[in-house]
């Protein structure tokens, strides 16, 4: 199972917005490094949630409930057959228990070579098992 971290301004659609509907499609995400992240995702991988803005801080847990399908709204296909423009469906698991500040995840020194402090402006990453289980931990999730 891998994780991912996904990135979400909180006004447009926020983790409290995904558990009140239960299932959403993860939808928007433009940068080419980010749609590879986001192709390689499979159901029954998770994602943590993190909320940009002025939070700035993972929030959540959820679970891929569909790999990667091509966005209806921009349905171009790679010459391979993959979806140029990728969406995966996602359900909540559960909210952390103490959101993980950017600031936070800065100022520790095993977080240097993660994305999220090394490609800020990256929406969906994939998360190394390592730091997967301190973010959990630290997290509460």
């Amino acid at each position: 199972m891998a994780t991912l971290l996904l990135k979400t301004e909180p006004s447009e659609y926020s983790f409290a917005d995904l558990r009140r509907e239960k299932r959403c499609a993860w939808t928007g995400v433009s940068n080419p490094g980010a749609r590879i992240a986001l192709r390689a995702a499979r159901p029954g991988d998770e994602a943590l949630i993190y909320h940009t803005g002025d939070e700035r801080a993972i929030v959540g847990l959820a679970r891929v409930a569909r790999g990667a399908y091509g966005d209806p709204a921009r349905p171009d296909i790679m010459p391979d057959g993959r979806p140029l423009w990728p969406v995966i469906d996602l359900m909540p698991l559960r909210a952390a228990a103490s959101p993980l500040g950017l600031p936070a995840i800065k100022a520790d020194a095993r977080f240097k070579d993660f994305a999220l402090v090394r490609q800020g402006r990256l929406s969906a990453m994939p998360v190394p098992p390592d730091l997967d289980s301190l973010i959990r931990t630290l997290a509460g999730l």
